[in-house]
């Protein structure tokens, strides 16, 4: 398999790498957390103007026709600058389940919106119940005429507060596990009947607390009333986990070249403490786990746009676990490595490590996509039927 980049996939990376080493150096992301949204409008405009907000989308819907690598190129320069904009909620959450469920008068409507910067979109799904069970809703839809009335509650839902549009599932019919009887809404935030409460998440992004109480949507605002919505969230969530992976390895490159500068500057009995060989031994232990890593995401960034759901699901949940369990290892030694300044809020290091945290915790930790990989025979078990 052919791992180097297209000259178009170079041009791409050069862009964004260059944009976030002049728009995110440590000091400005402090800004950018200050300002009201708790992100910068300011970049969120150049994300448009480069094209990095339409990137997934088909031409037709003013994007570029850019798949799961070129989405993998973007999300890990965001791993390193840390990113604050609602990009993932928005383009990969939010674009990725009007790509799949949207009809074509949704998308040709909305999609072109959001690669200009002017509509940003939230994923509504998780229950304080559900935990990393996707099948697992309880928030109801009944249709009452040409509408659909919802009530229920969602839980951190990631940037739920600045979103224009909030992408909400329900349950149409049957019990709160099965599979089928999962609707998709589209909801507007200012709604009767929708309520959200914004708060800051630990690693410095944003997200909502959103209850609904008898909201009518209109059908024109219906992605699938079947109840069959779940293929097309799972296959979206599969491609999230992969952009997760990528910029875990970016946040966890990061960690790792921080902690060797340190290394080399820090002073102890008149020599650098990178030259202790002990220490030596455990920067190469952090740069085998960072290679692990890097090597998963791609694979999890091939394998994004499988059809057949049990093979994807299987790369997805490898890659995850791996993921979970290097960014764990580099952080942790990246803190311990720099001692005490590695923990204060005024450096870094501790900031990729509260990141690392939270994309292991995000759709299913390390553990939960093992016991996923056990369940569906391994990664290399044999085939069945998506």
């Amino acid at each position: 398999m052919d791992f180097d980049l297209t000259d178009e996939q170079r041009l791409l990376k050069d862009s964004v790498d260059r944009l976030i080493a002049d728009q995110y150096q440590f000091e400005q992301r402090k800004k950018y957390i200050a300002e009201p949204d708790g992100w910068s409008q300011a970049v969120w405009q150049q994300y448009a103007e480069i094209g990095l907000l339409g990137l997934p989308f088909a031409e037709a819907h003013g994007g570029f026709g850019g798949g799961p690598v070129e989405t993998m190129i973007v999300m890990e320069a965001f791993g390193r600058g840390l990113v604050l904009e609602p990009y993932f909620a928005t383009v990969i959450l939010g674009g990725g389940l009007l790509r799949r469920a949207g009809t074509p008068t949704q998308q040709q409507a909305l999609l072109p919106q959001v690669a200009q910067g002017k509509l940003k979109l939230a994923f509504a799904h998780v229950e304080r119940q559900s935990r990393y069970d996707l099948a697992d809703v309880a928030t109801t839809a009944r249709q009452d005429g040409a509408v659909w009335v919802l009530d229920g509650a969602k839980s951190v839902v990631l940037h739920g507060d600045c979103a224009d549009r909030l992408l909400v599932t329900a349950r149409v019919s049957g019990d709160r596990r099965d599979r089928m009887g999962i609707g998709l809404f589209m909801v507007d935030p200012a709604a009767a009947g929708v309520s959200r409460r914004g708060y800051p998440t630990q690693d410095g992004l944003r997200a909502a607390e959103v209850a609904l109480s008898d909201v009518r949507v209109p059908q024109d605002d219906t992605l699938d009333d079947s109840g069959g919505a779940l293929p097309a969230i799972e296959h979206v969530v599969d491609e999230a986990i992969a952009a997760l992976c990528a910029e875990a390895v970016g946040a966890m490159q990061e960690m790792h070249e921080t902690t060797l500068e340190y290394l080399k500057t820090r002073q102890q009995f008149g020599r650098p403490i990178g030259q202790f060989q002990v220490l030596q031994h455990r920067s190469v232990d952090m740069l085998v786990a960072l290679e692990q890593a890097r090597s998963m995401a791609m694979f999890a960034a091939v394998t994004a746009a499988e059809q057949n759901a049990t093979e994807r699901r299987r790369a997805i949940a490898a890659a995850k676990v791996q993921i979970g369990r290097s960014g764990r290892h580099i952080g942790q030694e990246a803190i311990q490595l720099h001692g005490g300044i590695g923990m204060t809020m005024e450096y870094k290091v501790g900031h990729h490590f509260k990141r690392m945290t939270m994309i292991d915790k995000l759709f299913g930790d390390a553990d939960a996509h093992l016991e996923t990989l056990a369940r569906l025979g391994g990664l290399f078990g044999k085939a069945q039927a998506a």
